[in-house]
C-alpha cells in the first residue's frame, strides 16, 4: 500500500512538474514582429507579464532623452518612460495558451485583451475586443 500510495505521488508531482515547464515555456526576451522591440515575459505569483527592454524608438533623436508614453489616454501615465514599460499583464496559462491578460500598445495608447500561444517556435499573439475573431494577431520570435 505504502509503495502505491508513493508511486502515485510521484506520478502526480511529475505531471505537474511537466505542466509548469510548459507554462514557464514562455518566459524570456522576445523580439516584435516589426523587429523594432524587445519584451521581456517573466512571471509574478502565477501569473505573466511583459516589459518593453529594448526598442529602437525609446529615445529621442539626441540619444539620451527616454520617450514616454505620450499616447497613453490617461494624462497622468504619459510622463511614465516606454523603457521597462509594462505592456503585458495577468496572463494565466491553460492547455497551451497564456489568457485573461491584457496586451497594451504604447503606439496607439490601447489596450486590448489578449490570448498568447505558441506555432512551432514562435509566439502568436492575438489582441481583441470583445471576442477573438476580432482581433489582430502578431507573431514574435525569441531572441
Amino acid at each position: 500500500m505504502k509503495k502505491t500510495i508513493l508511486l502515485l505521488t510521484m506520478i502526480l508531482a511529475t505531471g505537474s512538474l511537466f505542466a509548469q515547464s510548459q507554462a514557464d515555456k514562455i518566459l524570456g526576451t522576445w523580439l516584435n514582429e516589426e523587429k523594432d522591440g524587445k519584451i521581456e515575459i517573466y512571471k509574478t505569483g502565477e501569473k505573466y507579464f511583459g516589459k518593453i527592454v529594448w526598442g529602437k524608438e525609446l529615445y529621442e533623436p539626441d540619444g539620451k532623452t527616454s520617450r514616454t508614453d505620450r499616447k497613453n489616454p490617461d494624462p497622468k501615465l504619459r510622463s511614465r518612460k516606454l523603457e521597462g514599460l509594462v505592456i503585458l499583464t495577468n496572463f494565466r496559462y491553460d492547455d497551451g495558451e497564456w489568457e485573461g491578460g491584457k496586451i497594451y500598445d504604447p503606439k496607439s495608447g490601447k489596450t486590448y485583451s489578449c490570448v498568447m500561444r505558441f506555432k512551432g517556435s514562435i509566439l502568436v499573439i492575438k489582441g481583441y475586443v470583445g471576442v477573438t475573431w476580432l482581433g489582430r494577431t502578431t507573431v514574435w520570435t525569441r531572441v
